[in-house]
Parts: structure tokens; C-alpha cells; sequence
């Protein structure tokens, strides 16, 4: 079950990667983005708001970068079963939940738009995150002794 777990997380950062490289290629062409969903069709809203960037850098490079880092973190833990990455890979997991979570309420409360990318986005984020806390903690290989 292990491995299952960690090629789980490889499929959803790829998956991620996909979904933030189209947001950034469109947001660098300056493209409108594909979204006609209904209730979901404030895409090009949320794209445009002031905060679909961080310190000038739009978010879709970031979630580039983010899912990018987990993509290569969890392929590196498959291929070394090395319990600090696994923790790393945990962290980021985590990170990229409260990220989420911040940006859907900005969606919500502020913007007052929904992005099915966007959403798309923190929906595998938190699939990430779900999927790397059930990931069962390397074994010592001696158990340490009771004092």
C-alpha cells in the first residue's frame, strides 16, 4: 500500500502540474482562459484579480513550481524509501492544503468568483495531502531501547 500511496501523489502533482502550467501559459499569452461551467465560469475573473499574483509572481507559476517540487519529492521517496523525504513530501502536502484553502476563500468571500482550475487545483492538493498522511512512517530497523 505503501507505493500505491506515493505513485497516487506522482499522478495528482502531475495532474496539478498540468492544471497550473495551462493557467500560466495563458496568463503569459495574456489568453482568456476556457471555463464555461456553469457557476464555475469567473475563470477570467479570478485570473485578473489582484490576487492571482504573490510579490508580482502570478500564482499559476507558483502552483508550477509547488507541484513541480512534490512531483519530483515523491518520485525521489519511490525511488530511495528515505523517511526524511517522506517527511518533506508530508510537509508540502500540508503547505499546498493551507495555500489552497486560503486562495478558495479569497474565491468566496472576496473575489466573489469560482475558477474550476483554481478549485481543481486545491481539490488535488488536499488529495495530495490526504494520501501523504496516511503514508505510514519508516521503520527503525532496531527498535530503540526502553529505559
Amino acid at each position: 500500500m505503501k507505493r500505491v500511496g506515493v505513485l497516487l501523489i506522482l499522478a495528482f502533482a502531475f495532474i496539478g502540474l498540468a492544471d497550473s502550467a495551462y493557467l500560466a501559459r495563458s496568463e503569459a499569452a495574456r489568453t482568456p482562459l476556457l471555463c464555461n461551467i456553469q457557476n464555475l465560469s469567473g475563470c477570467n475573473i479570478v485570473a485578473q484579480s489582484p490576487y492571482s499574483q504573490v510579490f508580482g509572481t502570478p500564482l499559476a507559476q507558483l502552483g508550477v513550481l509547488f507541484y513541480a517540487i512534490v512531483f519530483a519529492t515523491a518520485a525521489l521517496e519511490l525511488l530511495l524509501f528515505d523517511r526524511a523525504l517522506r517527511r518533506v513530501l508530508q510537509g508540502l502536502a500540508a503547505l499546498g492544503v493551507l495555500v489552497s484553502l486560503y486562495f478558495v476563500l479569497i474565491q468566496v468571500f472576496v473575489i466573489d468568483a469560482f475558477c474550476i482550475y483554481c478549485l481543481a487545483s486545491a481539490f488535488l492538493a488536499l488529495l495530495i495531502c490526504i494520501v501523504a498522511s496516511l503514508l505510514e512512517p519508516l521503520r527503525r530497523s532496531a527498535p530503540l531501547p526502553v529505559i
